[in-house]
């Protein structure tokens, strides 16, 4: 049976996800996207110390489709690099990932 994968990144603002959110779902790249705001990250970019408010997301995906999600996240994202990282699971709820791979199914006509 195939394998779940998260993919983490994170977007500027939450609209912003939410729209990339969506459209992997109606895409049926992820069967669920978790949408985090409030987070706040500091890191190093082109030799200086930055801080940016900003919102995490977290797609749930089968691992199959792991590069389609990446792409498309870069597809809408407004950062030069942005953090596209694919988590493996190493167990899940055996109901879960019926659900999930269900829901990430190309529909009949697609």
């Amino acid at each position: 049976m195939e394998r779940a994968v998260f993919v983490y990144t994170t977007f500027p603002g939450l609209v912003e996800a939410q729209d990339a959110g969506r459209a992997l779902i109606e895409r049926r790249l992820a069967a669920c996207v978790n949408i985090l705001p409030g987070m706040v990250s500091l890191y190093r970019w082109e030799g200086a110390i930055e801080r940016a408010d900003e919102v995490v997301m977290i797609v749930k995906t089968r691992a199959s489709l792991a590069e389609d999600v990446r792409a498309a996240v870069k597809e809408r994202h407004t950062y030069t690099t942005p953090a596209i990282v694919v988590l493996p699971i190493e167990s899940v709820d055996q109901s879960y990932l019926g659900w999930l791979l269900a829901e990430t199914e190309p529909m009949t006509g697609d």
